[in-house]
């Protein structure tokens, strides 16, 4: 099976909204060496995602400069509660689905 003329593979080929969709998960290096080429790749080729990216990676870093305070104690506790509730709704939700 060969691909399109240009000789680009379309499972490369990213389509703006999709860029932007998954443009966080680059910025916390949470994808995959795949993904993160394939998204790298779509921001050197287009301007527009790129400075949605640029604007992103600044907001990310000045937050991390000037957000540095610890949360209380007892906040912190009420959302590993809330967390721990969470999973565990929907763990039981996901396997009563599968019953």
């Amino acid at each position: 099976m060969s691909g399109p003329a240009d000789g680009a593979k379309p499972f490369e080929e990213l389509d703006c909204s999709a860029v932007l969709a998954d443009i966080f998960l680059l910025l916390d290096n949470e994808c995959d060496a795949g993904a993160a080429k394939r998204l790298q790749g779509h921001l050197e080729d287009c301007p527009s995602c790129l400075e949605h990216y640029a604007v992103q990676r600044e907001l990310k870093s000045l937050l991390a400069r000037k957000c540095c305070e610890e949360a209380p104690q007892g906040l912190r506790e009420r959302l590993r509660v809330e967390i721990r509730r969470t999973v565990v709704v929907r763990q039981t939700i996901t396997r009563a689905d599968r019953d």
